[in-house]
């Protein structure tokens, strides 16, 4: 899609960031629940702060999209995304997350999503990420399945 890039957090994306986290339908659609403003911003400050983290905000056209973030756990290179429900269905989390690639690390990129979630699944899969096993069930209960771009 054109019109979709990324640049550097700033303070005021933030904002957004948790308007975005708040919406219902989208947390339901990612099964994480949405976070109050304190633990939310203490997240986001613990993300920042952390500089093996990589993260950008998703800007499609004049407007802040949503955000990326990759880190490493557990020897492995992971993804995760959010895209506001208003820019839900037009390419633009497809566009971004090409974009966001060529800034990782060479070596694979692992993302893990609720199964529910068939939009990121199929951005996932456009974006050249493949199944790595069968799905599992976490202890909160919600059934995910794993992701890596080699």
């Amino acid at each position: 899609m054109a019109g979709v890039s990324l640049r550097e957090v700033v303070d005021d994306d933030i904002e957004v960031f948790f308007a975005d986290q708040q919406d219902p339908v989208a947390a339901r659609m990612a099964a994480v629940a949405p976070r109050e403003r304190e633990a939310f911003l203490a997240h986001w400050t613990r993300v920042r702060a952390d500089p093996s983290n990589i993260m950008r905000t998703v800007v499609a056209g004049d407007a802040v999209a949503g955000n990326m973030v990759s880190w490493d756990q557990a020897g492995e290179r992971l993804v995760g995304y959010w895209i506001g429900r208003d820019h839900w269905g037009r390419g633009v989390a497809t566009a971004a997350l090409r974009q966001f690639l060529d800034l990782l690390p060479a070596g694979p990129v692992h993302a893990y999503v609720a199964t529910a979630n068939t939009g990121s699944i199929r951005v996932l899969h456009k974006c050249g990420f493949h199944l790595a096993g069968p799905p599992v069930t976490a202890g909160d209960g919600i059934e995910e399945v794993h992701f890596v771009r080699d």
